[in-house]
């Protein structure tokens, strides 16, 4: 039986969620700020675990075909690899500087960054009404971010940065799973060694001489960092099952139920403050995330309501 693809967007949710929640705890309220080793971490995991699966099981069945060419790597895996090891480093960097809330409400800016590099690639063409909508999430994302308490320029710069490398790699994962038909566990094969080398190279560069060694030898971080490692596992196979599943737009759009979930984490959890015109401003970004997703579904209707809204219903001729 074909499993739905609920099922596909509630264990994401739930990982990412964990996973968000749990890196933040280590790298700020455990004081541990070192984003590229995390992540570095992670990808090690990561390709021990594929590599071990790959030998012992038949969850592979891409490596096991030989789907994946030298061509293949270079043009498609690397760029892919690339991208990801720069938005995990970025995005977790963020955490340093900014609460998780504020941090998931920019994060509401994710699906405009995925249309336009979809058009880009080619696979999207998006309307002028389209253009409307992306309009809408864009004053309520800077609206969020006029209203942050705690704003720092240097975490909006990583998680700005984070966000489009992020989108990007969402449109090539999407092309990549869609051309060679790689099942998720045969692509995170391939890409976490990359990623692996990416991170470990970035960590011994700039912050190899500021880990404390000392700490990180006791029995009570190594077993943190062995919980986190396999909760960042299970989210590459979420979030590769879920592209394979779905599409990138629908990654970023059942984003916003897990969005939602951590605002109200983060004030529960850290106590992170959220002022009313964030609220307001967040409203504003989940009404055209909203739009945009019906929008695909109905663009006549979607459509004449945008108008109405854009004319404050002075165009007579838009039947909602």
């Amino acid at each position: 039986m074909a499993i739905s693809s609920w099922v596909y967007i509630s264990f994401w949710i739930t990982t990412s969620c964990v996973m968000i929640l749990f890196n933040k705890a280590v790298l700020d309220q455990l004081k541990f700020p070192f984003p590229m080793f995390l992540v570095f971490w992670h990808m090690t995991l990561a390709t021990v675990l594929t590599q071990i699966l790959s030998r012992t099981t038949n969850m592979l069945p891409g490596v096991k075909e030989g789907k994946v060419t030298g061509e293949v790597i270079t043009n498609q895996i690397f760029p892919v690899s690339a991208l990801f090891a720069i938005s995990l480093v970025l995005n977790n960097k963020a955490y340093i500087y900014l609460s998780v809330s504020y941090i998931q409400m920019l994060k509401a800016f994710t699906p405009v960054a995925v249309l336009i590099f979809s058009f880009f690639a080619g696979i999207e063409s998006p309307s002028s009404m389209e253009v409307c909508i992306v309009l809408i999430i864009c004053v309520g994302v800077a609206l969020t971010s006029a209203g942050e308490s705690f704003f720092s320029w240097t975490g909006f710069t990583f998680q700005s940065l984070g966000i489009l490398a992020e989108s990007s790699r969402l449109v090539l994962t999407g092309l990549l799973m869609k051309k060679i038909k790689l099942d998720p566990l045969s692509n995170l094969y391939y890409v976490a060694p990359m990623c692996m080398l990416f991170t470990g190279l970035a960590c011994l560069y700039f912050e190899s001489s500021d880990l404390p060694y000392e700490r990180m030898q006791t029995s009570d971080f190594m077993l943190i960092m062995l919980v986190n490692g396999a909760v960042a596992f299970t989210l590459n196979l979420a979030v590769v099952a879920l592209i394979s599943n779905t599409s990138p737009l629908v990654l970023t759009l059942s984003g916003i139920v897990k969005d939602i979930l951590l605002v109200i984490l983060s004030v529960t959890v850290f106590g992170s403050p959220v002022t009313p015109l964030q609220y307001a401003g967040y409203g504003v970004a989940l009404l055209g995330l909203n739009l945009h997703k019906e929008y695909k579904k109905n663009p006549e209707r979607i459509g004449q309501l945008v108008t109405y809204m854009f004319t404050c219903g002075m165009a007579s001729q838009a039947k909602i």
